[in-house]
């Protein structure tokens, strides 16, 4: 099920900082209490290859996010005990020591499930056993929701295992998309920050494409 256009799933989830506290957070709930946008990126595994290197990508980005009025959630299905290990391992051994943001712990995947994100190929039921037997690592893949101040999703992207992501692009979507609340334009193929939209008619269409003509 697409979410785009949707409000965020109301769900709370057990959460850890940096500081070692367990918490729990309602995505929902943190973008319309705090007026903010919320970028809430999920990844597969802790303790695995791609994924520290996308943690510190939005760590270093973090500031950015910060200026655009964002909050940045990672998440992933590992307990809030994991997370904190790999909190505490540096860099240099893999880890993701310096991050700062909150991860949530959905370790009974009741979020990941509602938004049918979850590395699941194939369910068979053995009618000998009565068991459900899943094919795949029932974890998340590369998943990234952008949501805005009202709850509601406003980006979603899912990337496969061994792909990251590029942080970037999600700057320039919360930069375009918080244009579009305030200018009520809308913004074209390639747009960022401080380059030209246009006006959602044919008008507008027209005269832009003819500006833009190569």
């Amino acid at each position: 099920m697409a979410y785009v256009g949707k409000k965020f799933p109301d769900l709370t989830v057990n959460a850890m900082n940096d500081l070692g506290d367990t918490f729990q957070i309602n995505v929902l709930e943190e973008a319309q209490k705090n007026n903010k946008k919320v970028v809430l990126f999920w990844y597969p595994k802790d303790f695995t290859f791609v994924c520290p290197t996308e943690l510190h990508a939005f760590q270093e980005a973090l500031k950015e996010f910060e200026k655009r009025n964002t909050m940045v959630i990672g998440a992933s299905c590992d307990t809030a005990e994991v997370h904190f290990a790999w909190l505490n391992t540096s860099k240099d051994n893999g880890g993701i020591e310096g991050v700062t943001y909150p991860i949530l712990a959905d370790s009974n995947r009741n979020l990941a499930s509602t938004l049918g994100i979850l590395d699941i190929t194939n369910e068979t039921y053995d009618e000998n056993t009565g068991l459900v037997l899943v094919e795949g690592d029932n974890v998340t893949y590369r998943a990234t929701y952008l949501i805005d101040e009202e709850g509601t999703v406003f980006h979603e992207s899912i990337n496969h295992m061994p792909l990251g992501r590029n942080v970037n692009e999600y700057l320039r979507l919360i930069d375009a998309y918080t244009h579009v609340q305030k200018n009520g334009e809308v913004c074209p193929a390639n747009w960022e920050e401080g380059k030209e939209a246009m006006t959602a008619n044919r008008d507008g269409v027209a005269n832009y494409l003819a500006a833009h003509a190569n």
